[in-house]
């Protein structure tokens, strides 16, 4: 029968899912298995609830588990770990790709913008140029819709995702939504070849109409996966928001090498839509072969994870019964507040300025006919330099978190950050007209880019790790999803924050 431990000060009892306790030569061998740990496990004793806890971290020392002294005087759980070995670290390296998967495919379609606006250019000037005198109505309102439309569809259905994600099954979450993207991105790859000059205004509402089922089906797959990224180990969310910070460096460096060989824009964009169906295509490879895997199995269909029992009037034990416990909206949001409060602002902080003002900023020796200056300041500074000081920052968040479990900390370290908010406004730039140049050199922008993305990659991640930690193991999925739908809330805030920032230039 299940072993129960039962605390002086309450009348709550609580259930350890292993039929017995580990075994010298099993995953966990803490001495809990002897009789006389079972003896003292099963008593009611005469001890206080500070004995009781003291004891359980004494013979409880090599558990896989975040719950300290406060955690067991509230939750009253006890929790031995039988997971088994995560082999080769397929798992963790699956998060990974998956990270990468979230935002790899979006970033490419962002990135090929000459490819946008040679699409929708003025074709009776010239059919080759891109570089029309003016813009044609659909180049100057493209960008704009383009994150208009992305910010409101990926949004709201990672908020439904938050509150009715618990309803739809994870297969259905994932491997649907990226075979929905998969889809979109060859039929986005096929269009590069197609000639639409005779239907561009078509072909515009095509392309928005693809951005809102991308955004959708990122959105669900992204809430999805954070929410099962909370029921593994800390570890395991580092890896999956790891894996999205090296999904920007992966297009940053491509945009790179696409200045680099000069090629047209048919041929860029054909190479990042391509690039982005690979990747989603080995996502959900691996994820399938995963979801067979018994670490993944464990730890999604219950491992660590402890129901309360019921007490009934009867000595008993087969008169104990299950609690089956659901998540509740409200008891979650209120428990992870502080978290997703932080989460929203932070994003909107950074996504205000990045990347709609810095990509304005100009090199202090722009113009004077130096490669570096002109062509590879701004994409090597402004991408790839923000995007690894932000897979720095999550890195060492997993390998050193501090605060922890302080978000209040957190909170006043987030509004802290917002002083680089006015720097990034007041930099080098030759579109200035009302605000004022403080920051001229190349070094200290270069600083700025680098620890405001470090910043962000360390206090996101913290608040991704806290949030899961903060609530009852049946909570733990939906506490992640409103981390993300939160995430996702700051990013339309921040973007339209980042549209009355550049006018205020």
């Amino acid at each position: 029968m299940p072993t129960r431990w039962k605390g002086k000060a309450t009348d709550q009892q609580v259930l350890i899912e292993s039929e017995e306790f580990p075994q010298s030569g099993n995953a966990i061998d803490n001495g809990v298995g002897d009789p006389v740990h079972k003896d003292r496990l099963n008593a009611n004793t005469d001890s206080s609830d500070e004995d009781d806890i003291k004891y359980m971290q004494a013979i409880l020392p090599t558990m896989n588990n975040e719950m300290d002294e406060a955690d067991l005087r509230t939750n009253r759980q006890i929790l031995i770990s039988n997971a088994p070995p995560d082999r080769y670290s397929y798992t963790y390296a699956v998060f990974y790709l998956l990270g990468v998967a979230t935002m790899t495919p979006w970033n490419f379609f962002v990135t090929a913008e000459d490819y946008w606006m040679y699409k929708f250019r003025n074709t009776t000037i010239n059919d080759t140029s891109i570089d029309t005198p003016e813009l044609t109505p659909m180049q100057k309102s493209f960008t704009c819709d383009l994150t208009l439309t992305a910010s409101i569809s990926g949004t709201t259905f990672l908020i439904l995702n938050a509150i009715y994600g618990h309803l739809v099954s994870l297969n259905v979450k994932i491997l649907g939504t990226l075979f929905t993207i998969l889809g979109i991105f060859i039929v986005t790859t096929s269009f590069v070849e197609v000639n639409t000059d005779q239907w561009q205004e078509q072909f515009f509402l095509i392309t928005l109409l693809t951005v809102v089922i991308i955004n959708i089906s990122s959105a669900t797959m992204s809430g999805g996966i954070f929410g099962v990224a909370g029921l593994f180990p800390s570890l395991y969310m580092t890896a999956l928001v790891s894996g999205q910070a090296l999904g920007g460096i992966i297009s940053s460096l491509a945009f790179i090498f696409v200045l680099a060989f000069g090629a047209a824009p048919s041929v860029t964009a054909f190479i990042y839509f391509i690039i982005a169906t690979v990747t989603i295509l080995l996502s959900i490879i691996c994820y399938a072969i995963m979801s067979h895997q018994p670490f993944f199995i464990y730890y999604f269909e219950g491992g660590d994870k402890y129901e309360i029992l019921a007490d009934t009037p009867s000595h008993s034990r087969s008169a104990d019964v299950a609690i089956q416990l659901e998540p509740n909206i409200k008891e979650v949001f209120g428990k992870i507040f502080v978290e997703s409060v932080n989460i929203c602002l932070l994003f909107a902080t950074t996504l205000s300025v990045y990347p709609g003002v810095t990509v304005l900023m100009q090199s202090e020796n722009y113009g004077k006919g130096y490669a570096w200056n002109d062509i590879y300041y701004m994409p090597v500074v402004n991408y790839l330099f923000f995007n690894s000081g932000d897979y720095f920052g999550r890195i060492l968040a997993g390998l050193w978190e501090r605060p922890r479990d302080n978000p209040h900390t957190v909170l006043l370290m987030t509004v802290i950050r917002m002083i680089y908010v006015p720097l990034f406004l007041c930099s080098n730039s030759n579109i200035h007209y009302f605000l004022p140049i403080l920051v001229h050199t190349d070094t200290s922008f270069i600083i700025m880019i680098l620890t405001f993305g470090i910043t962000n990659g360390y206090l996101a991640n913290i608040n991704l790790i806290m949030a899961p930690r903060s609530v009852m193991r049946h909570e733990k999925e939906m506490a992640s999803s409103i981390m993300a739908a939160s995430l996702s809330l700051g990013l339309a805030v921040g973007s339209l924050l980042s549209m009355s920032f550049v006018q205020m230039l």
